[in-house]
């Protein structure tokens, strides 16, 4: 089974044109680089999930581009990430500081992502000015913030701002129908209108409620499935409640009102979305405005349907009454009150009746006349209280068992509790994972004999794969010494220092693996030592340097015995 990857991750753009709701930065970032008008140092600020450190990435990467490279080409060894959240001492920018001045083996640029910058300390920022404002030619710095207030205004001076803006919930609504359609499910339109809205400009966010539904409701992803596992209240609520305020019916107003505080919703969020529907149905009554409303096709036509029966000055009375019952609700005492009087006013602005001051409410007497109306239980409290019922007619059916005796436990000798991550525990889980694996293996290993010859030539074609993935660092550390068979089956090889071998050592798995698949002995080891007396192959000594100078201008013969010098 592989892992699950969260769609934030999986579906992480890796282009500027993937980039969502920020075309104006990635335009003028990708006419920077083509007109080779990038600065030194770019400061990328905004609210969180807006795509700041993806695009800082993007742009690591493209300006090192030349167009002859594999797409799958990363330029790792050419980016460095810091989290100043973490590293925000002077310390660790001194580090930095003196990373910059190494240029770049590979590439033209060594780009430094310094991300959550506001976290550096003042003393860090101030050692950090200089070398922010005059870097080495090689070096680019980009800062990402979600708070650029607290960053101080001389590293805002010497920096290329981009203000990120929060993404718009069209966008992401289309973003997620694309990764919906990726992954083969099927969604509606206000389905994922709604995840956009839930998210609040925030991408990151958006696939992370995506994942979540997803999880709840499978490849079927319906607006019913999101309302009930975002625990938000859903349109027909709203448009319920609208029209029997619209119908001057103030008891079913009630009830309903009743019925939505039992599923576990807030009275003062029922206000809020109130509110939020009164003002979309003045939206819809123009058609200029009717682009603000910020829902899918289906629901955009029930609300032209219901602000068609709604007056101008009926939302207008509405909107007043649902913001007084929204400022006055936390100050309070009796808040459910304060709402049911809230609605009860609404539902006698359009009564036609004697003329009424702005306070009126129908009375009561009028309502005798009136039968209610049987109003639907919502699902989820149908299926609740069917469960609910079977559950007890299950437990009277089903004889309680007889408690069962309880046996005392004798305890041993209490051990030396081990962390889960300790060195100690890791290799023994490692151990017993080997041994396990030995043991259940019932398929006979070939172990035929090789010669060094045909070893060396395995061991070359290996290299020769390391340096066409990319991988050239762990090719040249391979290269270093020449292999050497011993004892029929172990590899000798002797590297010039420690570091080398522990670079080895940590890739030696596939090494092993591609030998003993080319070689058909699944019996080979092998065996590392370091001789430091190596180095000295790969140095030049002061004389050999020398020697090398006097071939190219023996006149310096003449300098050096003119002013008596050494080698």
């Amino acid at each position: 089974m592989e892992p699950f990857v969260v769609s934030a991750r999986k579906y992480r753009p890796r282009t500027f044109k993937d980039v969502v709701g920020q075309q104006a930065i990635t335009n003028t970032l990708l006419n920077a680089i083509e007109n080779n008008h990038l600065a030194q140092a770019l400061l990328f600020c905004g609210p969180r999930g807006v795509g700041k450190t993806t695009c800082a990435r993007i742009l690591a990467k493209k300006i090192n581009q030349e167009g002859t490279e594999r797409e799958d080409e990363d330029f790792a060894f050419n980016i460095f990430e810091l989290d100043a959240a973490s590293n925000n001492s002077v310390d660790d920018i001194r580090s930095l500081i003196d990373q910059v001045r190494i240029p770049p083996q590979v590439g033209k640029y060594k780009v430094y992502i310094i991300d959550e910058v506001h976290m550096l300390s003042q003393s860090a920022f101030n050692a950090f000015l200089k070398t922010l404002e005059e870097p080495p030619k090689h070096a680019i710095f980009i800062l990402a913030t979600t708070e650029k207030h607290k960053i101080i205004p001389t590293i805002l001076s010497r920096c290329q701002i981009f203000d990120f803006k929060r993404i718009t919930v069209k966008d992401a609504a289309e973003y997620l129908k694309y990764i919906a359609e990726q992954q083969g499910i099927t969604a509606e339109d206000s389905a994922l209108h709604i995840i956009a809205q839930k998210a609040d400009g925030a991408m990151r966010d958006a696939l992370s409620i995506f994942d979540r539904v997803v999880s709840f409701s499978g490849e079927n992803l319906t607006r019913k499935a999101v309302t009930e596992n975002l625990n938000v209240l859903d349109y027909d609520t709203y448009f319920a409640t609208t029209d029997l305020i619209l119908e001057n019916n103030i008891p079913e107003l009630l009830v309903l009102f009743n019925k939505t505080l039992s599923l576990g919703f807030d009275g003062h969020h029922f206000v809020i979305g109130l509110g939020s529907h009164f003002r979309d149905l003045m939206v819809c009554q123009h058609p200029h405005t009717l682009e603000l409303l910020e829902v899918g096709e289906d629901v955009k036509q029930q609300y032209k349907e219901q602000s068609s029966k709604a007056s101008k000055t009926f939302l207008l009375r509405g909107l007043e009454l649902v913001n007084s019952c929204d400022l006055n609700y936390k100050s309070s005492k009796n808040q459910r009150l304060l709402v049911e009087l809230t609605l009860m006013q609404l539902a006698s602005i359009d009564y036609d009746g004697e003329k009424k001051n702005t306070d009126f409410i129908i009375p009561a007497s009028h309502f005798k006349s009136v039968p209610p109306k049987d109003l639907k239980i919502p699902p989820r409290e149908v299926a609740k209280t069917e469960l609910e019922e079977n559950t007890e007619e299950i437990a009277k059916e089903v004889p309680k068992p007889d408690p069962p005796s309880i046996k005392k436990i004798a305890l041993k000798q209490k051990m030396d509790r081990v962390s889960g991550l300790s060195l100690s525990s890791l290799k023994t889980k490692k151990e017993h994972a080997d041994s396990k694996n030995s043991e259940g293996s019932d398929v006979i290993q070939p172990n035929k004999p090789f010669t060094e010859e045909a070893m060396q030539i395995q061991w070359d074609a290996f290299v020769k794969k390391l340096e066409k993935k990319g991988k050239k660092i762990l090719a040249s550390n391979l290269q270093t010494d020449v292999p050497k068979l011993k004892n029929g089956n172990t590899i000798w090889i002797e590297l010039p220092n420690g570091t080398m071998k522990k670079e080895v050592e940590r890739e030696q798995g596939p090494l092993l693996d591609y030998l003993k698949q080319n070689l058909a002995n699944h019996s080979i080891t092998l065996h590392i030592t370091v001789n430091e007396e190596i180095v000295k192959k790969y140095a030049f000594t002061p004389e050999e340097k020398y020697q090398k100078l006097k071939e190219k201008n023996p006149a310096i013969e003449l300098l050096r015995k003119e002013f008596d010098l050494d080698f």
